[in-house]
């Protein structure tokens, strides 16, 4: 369990710097997730089959895992439109609504109990983002978009509990991604009518950014997330991934100065959401305490 733990808070911290090179990379949200999914896809394949651990599968496996993929695809367009239309801080608060999600959609899909503590403790992330919501207006598209990106996120984590039940990580990391970079590629067009952009070629500068993005924020974080999902639950993952936004926030600060443009309400959201996720760790803690003893 502290090994689960410890490679959970890892991808967590990794995960913290994503919103930063989102914000950094001057190509428009869609052009930015292909290209992620283009360089990540690409490594995969290269490591794995170096590593001789990429394995074929039939197409009545690669459908729901693409499916899975798909998912993490519409997850990061609207996570980096919302940080496009807003600013990171607030793109990366919004994700904290992931632990709502789950604990609705979790049941629903494994068709397993509603746990009520995880409700009310998503409710206290849902009042934090609220709070933003009501007194903070300038930025209600970006929050908007985030909270779908959020509600993303949430199925893609609880889709991939029942994969690794069937795969090991290194294959649904690997068709997931790729399944996801196919079907962007093929709605690319469509959206770059609706969504034009100035430029479809990376600077150089953002050409640095997505090798970092895709290699050290998508590979490791990916993997390091799924092997930790082997032995906690979902909820408890994206509750943990909570703390991704403690990390962007204060590394935007010092980077874009974004604590001259947020009110009150702000920071007393953050402390809403900073204290739904010491509550869980407290509460995990506390539960595998007593089945030990």
């Amino acid at each position: 369990m502290k090994k689960a733990f410890l490679q959970l808070h890892l991808s967590v911290f990794l995960a913290g710097f994503t919103g930063i090179l989102g914000k950094l990379i001057t190509l428009n949200e869609g052009l930015l997730v292909w290209y992620r999914l283009l360089i990540t896809s690409v490594t995969l394949y290269i490591l794995f089959r170096f590593q001789g651990t990429l394995k074929k599968l039939p197409w009545k496996d690669i459908l729901p895992i693409g499916a899975t993929g798909v998912v993490v695809a519409l997850h990061w367009l609207f996570f980096y439109g919302s940080i496009k239309y807003s600013n990171v801080s607030i793109g990366v608060i919004c994700f904290s609504l992931t632990s709502l999600f789950t604990a609705i959609f979790d049941p629903l899909i494994n068709r397993s109990r509603f746990d009520a503590a995880e409700m009310l403790l998503s409710m206290l992330t849902l009042f934090g983002i609220l709070l933003i919501f009501h007194f903070d207006t300038q930025y209600r598209t970006g929050i908007i978009l985030g909270i779908i990106s959020a509600m993303f996120a949430a199925l893609f984590t609880v889709f991939n509990k029942r994969l690794i039940k069937r795969f090991d990580t290194y294959t649904i990391t690997f068709y997931e991604l790729s399944v996801g970079f196919v079907v962007l590629t093929m709605f690319m067009p469509v959206y770059l009518y609706l969504f034009p952009s100035a430029t479809l070629l990376p600077t150089s500068a953002d050409v640095i950014y997505l090798l970092i993005l895709a290699w050290a924020c998508t590979v490791c974080m990916y993997l390091l997330s799924m092997s930790a999902l082997k032995k906690i639950s979902p909820f408890t993952v994206n509750l943990c991934f909570n703390l991704e936004p403690v990390y962007s926030i204060v590394m935007a600060f010092i980077l874009f100065h974004e604590n001259q443009h947020l009110n009150s309400a702000f920071y007393a959201g953050l402390a809403c959401i900073v204290l739904s996720v010491a509550l869980q760790m407290a509460r995990v803690v506390w539960q595998h305490k007593t089945v030990k003893a």
